[in-house]
């Protein structure tokens, strides 16, 4: 049974400018369909007309027919009676549609209560089942807790769980897994499959991962400027793909499959000099040197967490390490102790042969360390002024670091737009009007202003679609090389960490198990929690 029929559908904004154009597809009872396109390319404008979340003032054309109703016509009730029972959404950040001021109990029964009329009692021991159906470890006192309590994992699942209440016959997953570890990434994935099988409910699953696509999708509709350029079986879209568009995203993922060409890493700029001397000098003392560092944190009321154990490790000048695992693995901690944003309990932390355990004196000495060593976070939103336009952002880095002032400092902050693939009318757009993948463009735009030393990225590409992802990191490997920039690089995507890096470690529970050249630990991994991830990587169902 067909769930859903999008034909011809069209959307303008009542300024005159076309976001969808002719958008057709379908999704049958018991299918996964993936949506995957760039930023921009309309997926969640597409897959938010199926509830009629549409923009204010636009003018709609074709049609949407969600289990019989047509979305576009339907008046108030019957829209309701889509969203109560035909189709369930999915957004991309759960923090985003989770009220943090409420428990996950109130947020699991509302639905129920007030939609269904099913009395308390009952709402809550239902919403119990569906938390245990998504793997919750202990669904009855997740009941009571806050949506700060859970990891971003943890409450993707809720969202999940929260979906299916209204036990509806279309799932709409609008990125569902992006930023997530592989194995919580599995896990999810896993869930939805069980709750597909065992429902017989029919997904539109919208993704930027196209080796995720691949895993769980039945077809695949390929989007780009608000247009379907080319859609078919999942494996003849990605084995044989026809529109040349499709050709390009499938030629710009990265692949962990060391069966592939090795991707080729750049040489610091100052490396033939290296080495030449390198016979008769004495070894350089790496950028970065880290010994037996650690960090325990001690929560009010509850255990001790080791975030940190006893972690080492070096990276020479315009070198590249990768850091890998799950959440709660200590990945960010160490990054963070080593930009200064944490002090470590003990251990030795140098940069650039200088001491960095010590809190810095004066603002010198904090604008020195600045200069010298930048992060991008997972989250742009969150390190950006919802205030400021984005040019300003990066024009206010330039004049605080590299003494730059008026029409040379406006346009190298425009040039350096640029190289992030943002058009230099983004410049006045404020953080909430771009796209994740926009806002953290500009986050790296910031951060390689001021020509640091070390660039450490937290997670900095798992937002971005897999086109601008390349060109983020042609744009790392092009200041890498002529800069001799050094990159501390944290990802839970191995196949983007073997582009980018020249040596892996892997963390677990606060401790590293594993070190090594990426091309040598990626085919040859000697942990079993190595080899873990490693399994855990999407691949395609027909492999």
């Amino acid at each position: 049974m067909t769930l859903l029929n999008i034909t011809n559908l069209t959307l303008d904004l009542p300024n005159g400018t076309r976001l969808l154009d002719g958008i057709s597809l379908r999704v049958e009872a018991g299918e996964t369909v993936g949506l995957v396109g760039e930023s921009g390319s309309g997926k969640s404008l597409t897959a938010r007309s199926v509830l009629g979340l549409l923009p204010g003032g636009a003018s709609m054309g074709g049609s949407v027919v969600c289990e019989g109703h047509d979305v576009l016509t339907a008046g108030r009730a019957e829209l309701l009676r889509v969203r109560r029972s035909s189709a369930a959404m999915i957004f991309q950040d759960p923090r985003a549609g989770i009220n943090p001021m409420r428990t996950i109990g109130d947020h699991m029964t509302e639905s129920l209560r007030l939609c269904q009329g099913v009395p308390a009692p009952q709402a809550r021991a239902a919403a119990t089942e569906l938390l245990r159906a998504v793997r919750l470890p202990r669904p009855v006192d997740h009941l009571s807790q806050y949506p700060h309590e859970f990891s971003g994992g943890m409450l993707q699942r809720v969202m999940i769980a929260g979906a299916l209440t209204s036990a509806p016959k279309l799932l709409i997953c609008d990125e569902p897994t992006t930023a997530l570890d592989v194995t919580t990434q599995a896990e999810i994935v896993e869930v939805l499959r069980e709750q597909r099988a065992a429902r017989g409910m029919g997904m539109l699953f919208i993704t930027h991962d196209l080796n995720l696509a691949a895993s769980i999708c039945d077809r695949v509709v390929v989007m780009a400027g608000g247009r379907v350029v080319e859609q078919g079986s999942a494996r003849e879209i990605f084995t044989t793909p026809g529109a040349d568009y499709t050709k390009r995203l499938i030629a710009a993922t990265p692949s962990v499959t060391v069966s592939d060409p090795a991707p080729a890493h750049p040489a610091p700029a100052d490396s033939a000099a290296s080495a030449a001397s390198a016979a008769s000098a004495e070894p350089a003392e790496p950028l970065v040197l880290v010994r037996e560092l650690s960090k325990t944190y001690h929560p009010r009321g509850r255990e001790a967490v080791h975030a940190v154990r006893g972690a080492s490790l070096a990276i020479p000048r315009g070198g590249s390490l990768g850091v890998v695992g799950e959440s709660g693995s200590g990945k960010s901690t160490l990054a963070r102790m080593i930009i200064g944003l944490e002090q470590p309990d003990a251990g030795e932390l140098r940069i650039a042969g200088v001491t960095r355990t010590d809190v810095p004196r004066g603002k010198a000495e904090r604008l020195a360390r600045a200069r010298s060593a930048q992060m991008v976070f997972q989250d742009p939103y969150l390190s950006l002024d919802p205030r400021i336009p984005v040019g300003q952002t990066v024009e206010d880095a330039l004049r605080l670091h590299a003494r730059l002032t008026g029409a040379a400092c406006a346009e190298r902050a425009l040039q350096l737009l640029d190289d992030v693939g943002l058009s230099r009318d983004h410049a006045q757009a404020l953080p909430r009007t771009l796209s994740g993948g926009q806002r953290q463009r500009v986050a790296i735009a910031r951060a390689i202003a001021i020509e640091p030393e070390l660039l450490v990225m937290d997670e900095a590409t798992s937002a971005l679609d897999v086109s601008v992802q390349a060109q983020v990191l042609d744009l790392l490997a092009r200041v890498r090389a002529e800069q001799g920039l050094t990159i501390l690089f944290i990802s839970h995507d191995l196949g983007v960490v073997r582009r980018v890096c020249d040596d892996t470690l892997v963390m677990r529970r606060g401790e590293i198990v594993e070190s090594g050249p990426t091309e040598g630990l990626l085919s040859d991994p000697q942990h079993e929690y190595t080899r873990m991830l490693l399994d855990l990587v999407p691949r395609p169902a027909w492999a």
